[in-house]
């Protein structure tokens, strides 16, 4: 059985975005770098891990 994280950002402009995965730290990696242009932390990092 795969086991999912749940995880809350606080990002720059004071706005928390929650997101699940299966693998925490390349999730935050790619929030981080901006992997994903349409995420919607993309424009407000940088973020930071808060749960």
């Amino acid at each position: 059985m795969k086991i999912y994280y749940v995880y809350i950002l606080e990002c720059i402009d004071g706005t928390y975005y929650t997101g699940i995965t299966s693998d925490l730290d390349q999730r935050l990696m790619e929030h981080i770098s901006g992997k994903y242009t349409g995420s919607y932390t993309f424009n407000r990092r940088p973020v930071k891990l808060v749960f």
